[in-house]
């Protein structure tokens, strides 16, 4: 979702609830900001606290399951906390978060892992432990208010540029718009190899739960709660919001196996295959790492990549999360992808792997991304919507067409005055066709645009990054855009230019350092 704004299915009475509740949350992130902690941090902290109270509430109810086992060892509970004042429950607190990270491959290890008290004033941890948390129902009260609830602080935190918690954050509207097309089923088995906060993993899950829950038996209900759905995160501390994002949308168990797994995807081959895969893979500079290909060619740097599933050998992240999501895929699986222009146009292995894409896997659609809906700055992007599929004889490719839908050109957003909204992508979903995509049909002027595979595989280096709209404000001089819309877009040029030189300058061996005055203007702009 936007900072702004949380889309939610709920009667008006859950979502005047919800907001509710992130606004008592979020005015004492204000206290705690003033004690030195950043907004993840709070969150962070939030999400130790949020899992003792659930875990407690969980062993309380009359109703739930008899545990084989308590979940958190009685010496490192809610009640260890709750039972404590002042000094003596920020030293407890500080033990408890140390003892209960040494459980690798549960949730509780997941959320634990390399936890750290960040709030020192015991007055304020007091307050949090007795007042903010312990007076509210968590896990009796329903898990959309209360995951609707979290969710809305990871959006606010995301608007915390500093600390570049935003380039873990997909805009919600296109989440769920990818969702709906790609209509995720109890069937499926659902995966992101980066997933952030999980905001894709619960939006489908919320996606089944909405159209299907009442047809599917007691065993599909366990699955899709316990493991049909999993993700992956390369930074332990995001990974830890993720599984908490999860829990509290319903999704895994407490004391069950993890959900999302901490580690660098890229490193090794995946292990277990889905049918869906949702991903925005992390934008930015090329990696430091050493790619070893089938081509036998090596890019070397720091670490090492022994990927023989890779057919093309690049130290460009993107390009190298593009191989991994094929690697990823069950036959006939499908996938919607987040990713940088570059990956559409840039030569080398960039033309092997596109090629690849078109001749083995069904590439149908593109959509065009338009600048201004995420925190990272300069991000141009798209959707790549494909199937894998097997091959088919006499070396036909599976891609005959790709249609690509143009959201960029002459529209103009901006993370506060303009964000971007669902009804922004509603003709977007429209023409997609979900239910028969040979029911598309082309416009005449319009955004939606048919590309034989002809075509496409004569473009020089398979370019892929397709336009044919001009800017409607570049001939009406009554259509000009606001200066600050204007200044924002040419902010977000240089930043995507210096991204690019950096990335050439890698490769080359050398290092480019923007000067720091110049940082602090393109930043405060």
């Amino acid at each position: 979702m936007s900072a702004t704004e949380t889309t939610s299915t709920a009667p008006p009475k859950a979502i005047a609830q919800t907001n509710s509740l992130v606004a008592k949350l979020w005015n004492y992130c204000n206290v705690l900001r003033d004690n030195g902690l950043s907004t993840i941090e709070y969150v962070e902290q939030l999400s130790y606290l949020l899992f003792l109270k659930m875990v407690d509430e969980l062993a309380a109810d009359p109703f739930a399951q008899e545990m084989a086992a308590p979940i958190v060892p009685a010496d490192f509970d809610w009640q260890s906390l709750v039972s404590k004042r002042g000094e003596e429950l920020e030293a407890h607190y500080r033990r408890v978060l140390t003892e209960l990270g040494k459980r690798p491959g549960t949730t509780l290890g997941t959320v634990f892992a390399k936890a750290q008290n960040r709030i020192t004033e015991p007055a304020l941890l007091e307050k949090l432990v007795v007042d903010l948390i312990g007076k509210t129902d968590w896990v009796l009260e329903g898990t959309d208010l209360k995951g609707d609830a979290y969710e809305g602080l990871l959006a606010k935190g995301a608007e915390d540029t500093k600390t570049g918690a935003g380039q873990y954050f997909t805009p919600r509207p296109l989440i769920d718009a990818m969702v709906q097309v790609m209509r995720p089923s109890p069937k499926d088995t659902i995966t992101d190899p980066a997933c952030g906060t999980a905001g894709f993993l619960i939006a489908a899950h919320g996606y089944i739960r909405d159209r299907h829950l009442k047809g599917l038996s007691r065993e599909q209900r366990l699955a899709l709660g316990q493991g049909t759905i999993w993700g992956n995160e390369l930074v332990p501390g995001t990974a830890r919001l993720a599984a908490m994002n999860m829990l509290l949308h319903g999704i895994g168990e407490a004391g069950g196996a993890s959900l999302i797994t901490t580690g660098d995807a890229l490193a090794d081959a995946p292990s277990r295959r889905a049918s869906l895969v949702l991903a925005n893979p992390p934008f930015g500079k090329k990696s430091a790492i050493t790619v070893v290909g089938t081509d036998g060619r090596t890019d070397r740097e720091d670490i090492t990549y022994d990927r023989s599933d890779f057919r093309a050998t690049t130290t460009n992240k993107q390009l190298n999360f593009l191989q991994h999501i094929m690697s990823l895929m069950e036959m006939d699986g499908r996938a919607a992808v987040v990713l940088p222009d570059n990956v559409l146009f840039e030569g080398g292995a960039g033309e092997k792997i596109r090629r690849r894409l078109l001749q083995e896997f069904n590439l149908h659609t593109i959509l065009r991304l338009p600048t201004g809906i995420f925190y990272a700055g300069g991000v141009k992007a798209n959707v790549l919507f494909f199937d894998k599929k097997p091959p088919r004889a006499d070396d036909v490719p599976n891609t005959s067409e790709v249609w690509v839908y143009d959201l960029r050109t002459g529209m103009h957003f901006t993370l506060k005055q303009r964000p971007l909204r669902l009804a922004d992508l509603a003709d977007f979903l429209q023409v997609y066709s979900a239910d028969d995509r040979s029911a598309r049909k082309e416009a005449e002027g319009g955004r939606f645009k048919r590309f034989a595979y002809e075509e496409l595989i004569a473009r020089d280096k398979v370019n892929l990054d397709i336009t044919w709209l001009r800017d409607p404000a570049l001939d009406d001089a009554d259509s000009m855009l606001a200066p600050e819309v204007i200044a924002q877009e040419i902010v977000e040029d240089l930043q995507a230019a210096l991204a690019e030189f950096e990335a050439i300058a890698e490769a080359l061996g050398g290092e480019v350092k923007l000067d720091v005055a110049a940082e602090e203007v393109i930043a405060e702009a």
